[in-house]
């Protein structure tokens, strides 16, 4: 999908390299292991992951495991990213298809970092949206195309 580039030039970070922590270490979830999980999903307008465009970090995600809730806060690379919405939604099914129902998931740009950020909060964190957005065939095969890209 590059008609049309709302960012035609992002700034593209190096990934950092994988820690790895053996199998047998059990350990409270944190929030490395989201990042893990999440860092590789491929922006929607451009062939790079979201930890290359810098739009996630470890520092954007919060953990309270005894609470059963994750927050995590994306930078979109424009303050009128048109995508925001659709890598909220990718980071939202992400995870949903990784944890049980009974976590509690809040997404959300990063203060002041995107001009509608009230609105698109909204929307990530509304359920009926969500849903709604997800029976959208086309939205849904955007969202799936973000999260079925290996390793970049």
């Amino acid at each position: 999908m590059t008609l049309g580039l709302i960012n035609a030039n992002p700034v593209v970070r190096e990934k950092k390299e994988r820690i790895s922590r053996p199998d047998h270490a059990p350990h409270a979830l944190d929030p490395l292991d989201i990042y893990d999980i999440v860092r590789d999903i491929r922006d929607p307008e451009h062939p790079y992951s979201l930890e290359q465009l810098g739009v996630l970090s470890e520092d954007s995600i919060t953990v309270d495991e005894k609470l059963a809730r994750i927050l995590i806060t994306f930078t979109p690379t424009i303050q009128h990213c048109s995508m925001a919405t659709v890598i909220g939604l990718c980071l939202r099914i992400k995870l949903k298809d990784c944890f049980p129902s009974h976590f509690k998931v809040d997404i959300k740009v990063t203060p002041g970092s995107h001009a509608d950020e009230e609105a698109v909060n909204k929307l990530l964190n509304d359920k009926e949206r969500i849903v709604a957005a997800m029976e959208n065939p086309s939205l849904r095969q955007l969202v799936d195309e973000c999260l079925n890209s290996s390793e970049l």
